[in-house]
């Protein structure tokens, strides 16, 4: 009996106490418009701002005769193909570049 009068008592006093708020999860960061991983060339050719943003950092990429052949590739699959020019430093560049347009 008296275990009982022990368990009873527990469960009011847990009962009686306030519910724990609940965090809300944290907002997850704004996503960037465009990146050189995940864009496709084409995409950002379309863009006349992002367009100047790779030409600023690949000069005479988009201007290049076979260009229109890897529109459907990134830059960063493009950087296989020409690593000397598609650096991992220009293609950091592009990407904060990119990540400033609205």
């Amino acid at each position: 009996m008296r275990l009982f009068l022990m368990a009873t008592a527990a469960a009011f006093m847990t009962a009686s106490e306030p519910a724990m708020a609940q965090t809300a999860p944290a907002a997850a960061p704004a996503k960037t418009k465009y990146s050189t991983a995940e864009t496709d060339i084409g995409t950002l050719l379309d863009d006349p701002a992002a367009k100047a943003i790779v030409e600023k950092h690949i000069p005479g990429l988009t201007t290049n005769e076979q260009i229109d052949m890897a529109r459907g590739m990134t830059l960063k699959v493009v950087q296989q193909y020409s690593p000397d020019e598609v650096t991992d430093a220009r293609l950091a560049a592009i990407d904060a570049d990119l990540a400033k347009l609205k």
